[in-house]
């Protein structure tokens, strides 16, 4: 089509949308509500995945190593006699003495630093332990740090309440306990504690630091001290440790790396992905549900259009007859019926995204109900750009679709039948 019947085309379109005001306001509110609703849903539970998702990585490693202690049940006496004809009975086989250690640990810690994908690595050392307030004993567990590594890996100095991380470094006794457990114990940092190792020792500790990673499960029993401090205290060698933890510069390369280090090193290793499964799941669980249920909306809204604009045709049969009768063509006339539908769904796109950032901006000023798991401030939401696209693109897409259905009934008429009437 020319530009001049273009232009001649799409100023039908708006007289027979302004012909009738109130059907074409409802049919854009129509979009509009369906993009809103479908930006909300897909921000907050956005939102809300990315929060999960930052918490889990903010408080575990990437990649996690370590040397499980195993109890095999395997025929001492087989390597001696043959099974085939004889049977052996072992009563009361005790598991070999073996410790949970990393061998070569260090020599191990330095390879792996070396690294190109790998960005921080640190060695722990992990040990459960009764904390001693009086008659009262509480459960909690030491994890032994190098400090400058942990805290560039987890970000310390920013889940400190009160004290300093740097402080476990100039004080080899001092110690970092959990939020949770401090105010079990009734402890702020200036405070002594007693403590007894797995082994029956009791040493007195100094506590120069309250932190919270807002995870009720690491801040109810956790606290931090220097890995040599940790190996004083269970009576273990310098080069000890018994896990290796690894944060890599692209934490999506950590499925594959994991497998590459069990197969040089032979130590369980184990991947974010694997150890935050249920997460991951929940999160696949909620995003499905969320992209159903917004884009179940943009369909409903293109449903109503298609009503609005087959009423349309229905009502303008007259109109439609005389303009084929001078010469319009049925592609002419499915262009005018498919502008109306485009103007309708780009105003309404426009007005739905701007509607559903500030019902996503409102949602995200709402405070978050004080909850003991764990600590936000406000609910969380996403502000992402390629979800406005999206938006557009999919409400575009269904007036579009709507429109062109009854723009073809329109294109079918046959004038003479109708100015016959």
């Amino acid at each position: 089509m020319k530009s001049s019947n273009l232009k001649l085309a799409l100023r039908i379109a708006l007289v027979h949308l302004l012909s009738k005001k109130k059907q074409t306001l409802v049919a854009m509110l129509g979009v509009t509500f369906g993009i809103s609703m479908f930006i909300v849903m897909i921000s907050f539970m956005t939102g809300v995945n990315d929060f999960l998702m930052d918490l889990t990585l903010d408080g575990s490693p990437h990649i996690h190593i370590n040397n499980p202690v195993k109890t095999e049940r395997a025929p001492l006496a087989a390597a001696a006699y043959d099974t085939s004809q004889t049977r052996i009975i072992l009563h009361h086989q005790k598991p070999k003495q073996e410790l949970p250690r990393i061998k070569n640990g260090f020599q191990i810690l330095r390879e792996i630093r070396q690294h190109p994908d790998v960005s921080f690595a640190s060695p722990q050392l992990t040990s459960q332990v009764f904390f001693n307030n009086g008659a009262i004993r509480f459960s909690g567990m030491v994890v032994g740090i190098d400090v400058k590594q942990e805290n560039a890996m987890y970000k310390l100095h920013e889940k400190m309440i009160s004290g300093t991380v740097e402080k476990l470094l100039s004080n080899r006794n001092g110690i970092l306990v959990g939020e949770k457990l401090s105010k079990k114990m009734n402890i702020v940092p200036g405070d002594r504690v007693s403590l007894t190792t797995a082994n029956g020792d009791v040493f007195m500790m100094k506590v120069v630091g309250i932190f919270a990673f807002g995870i009720t499960t690491i801040d109810d029993v956790r606290c931090y001290v220097d890995l040599q401090t940790a190996q004083k205290l269970l009576g273990k060698s310098a080069d000890y440790f018994t896990d290796l933890n690894i944060k890599l510069k692209d934490y999506r390369k950590a499925s594959t790396l994991a497998p590459i280090l069990k197969a040089r090193y032979g130590f369980k290793t184990e991947d974010w992905e694997q150890s935050n499964a249920s997460i991951l799941t929940g999160e696949m669980v909620r995003n499905t549900m969320t992209y159903v249920v917004a884009i179940t909306m943009l369909i409903v809204a293109g449903f109503g259009i298609y009503n609005i604009m087959n009423m349309t045709v229905v009502n303008k049969m007259r109109d439609i007859a005389i303009l084929k009768a001078t010469g319009y063509e049925g592609t002419d006339i499915i262009l005018i019926f498919l502008l109306q539908s485009i103007i309708i769904g780009i105003i309404g796109a426009l007005m739905g995204v701007l509607t559903g950032i500030l019902i996503s901006y409102g949602i995200n000023q709402i405070p978050f109900p004080t909850s003991d798991v764990i600590k936000i401030e406000t609910f969380p939401v996403a502000f992402k750009m390629k979800h406005y696209l999206l938006a557009i693109f999919f409400g575009f897409l269904t007036t579009l679709l709507a429109g062109y259905f009854p723009s073809r009934k329109a294109s079918k008429i046959d004038p003479v039948a109708i100015i016959r009437g």
